[in-house]
């Protein structure tokens, strides 16, 4: 599938259904695609800029840049800067350098066809000024305020790409960005206060925000389709756990049903051994070994 890239100065499109969302939809997405949000986010971003408005900006946020990647990250131009903003969650690593390079690339690719300009043509490109961003919503201290391509992955070497992207991680500041960030690591409290209940931790996360004055006016106007789109998510996400464990567990059954097969053991002592290990019934520990123990 080919990327797409949005360009005019609407919306951005999202999925308001939810039995036709087959994407991973996000609030970061869903937030910032409203253009007052995004002069926020910009506002916080370049604050001695004071005399842009919301008609200034154009998205030019990708879909599908990389197979089965998580629909949360968002790029717009205004005036001669291209920013790209994406949202890393949970576990830090730096490979999030090559997601914003790879981002980049295919941004301006689509910019010069957009613009019918040829890389080929002799004469010289014109293109805006590219800003790099990280939101991190994870629970790691992140020291770093800026991280380089050459410095993560050559020892500071100097390589013939370099890249250099801004770090955000929230601040003391009432912006937007600390407002979002605060608001993701509410919800990831309240999943761990209500296991396996997504629909009340993002209900209970909400409430809590908005007391808070976080994100308020925001939640109060699509509370309801956040709480649709991310408990689309975290049922997504718990399906995978879910397919992961079972195929785990599925492995070790295997293994236990071979192992007795090649230390020696009868079928019959096979079975008891499943029954014992697993807790299984003897239906269920004979079936098992049918089914592994001749492969």
């Amino acid at each position: 599938m080919n990327p797409t890239v949005f360009t005019d100065s609407a919306e951005i499109p999202t999925i308001r259904n939810d039995a036709k969302r087959t994407i991973k939809d996000s609030v970061f997405r869903n937030l910032f695609s409203q253009k007052e949000y995004l002069l926020q986010l910009y506002q916080a971003l370049h604050p001695e800029d004071k005399n842009v408005t919301k008609s200034d900006f154009e998205y030019v946020t990708l879909q599908n840049i990389m197979i089965n990647a998580d629909y949360n990250d968002l790029g717009f131009l205004i005036g001669n800067r291209l920013m790209i903003l994406v949202e890393a969650q949970s576990t830090w690593c730096v490979n999030i350098i090559v997601r914003c390079v790879m981002y980049l690339a295919q941004t301006w690719k689509d910019y010069f066809i957009r613009t019918k300009q040829s890389v080929y043509s002799t004469t010289t490109l014109n293109f805006p000024e590219p800003e790099l961003y990280v939101v991190y919503t994870g629970d790691e201290v992140i020291e770093k305020k800026v991280i380089r391509f050459s410095e993560e992955f050559f020892n500071g070497k100097q390589v013939a790409v370099e890249a250099m992207v801004k770090v955000i991680t929230g601040s003391n500041d009432d912006d937007i960005l600390s407002q979002y960030i605060l608001f993701a690591k509410i919800v990831d409290t309240q999943r761990k206060l209500y296991p396996g209940d997504s629909r009340r931790a993002v209900t209970e996360a909400i409430r809590i925000c908005k007391n808070r004055n976080i994100l308020k006016s925001y939640l109060e106007e699509r509370e309801k389709e956040v709480v649709d789109i991310m408990v689309t998510l975290y049922s997504q996400e718990e399906a995978v756990e879910q397919y992961v464990i079972s195929k785990q567990f599925e492995s070790e059954i295997k293994s236990a049903v071979q192992s007795c097969r090649d230390f020696g053991k009868t079928v019959t002592e096979a079975i008891s051994y499943l029954m014992k290990r697993f807790e299984f019934s003897e239906a269920r520990s004979q079936k098992e070994v049918e089914k592994y123990w001749n492969l």
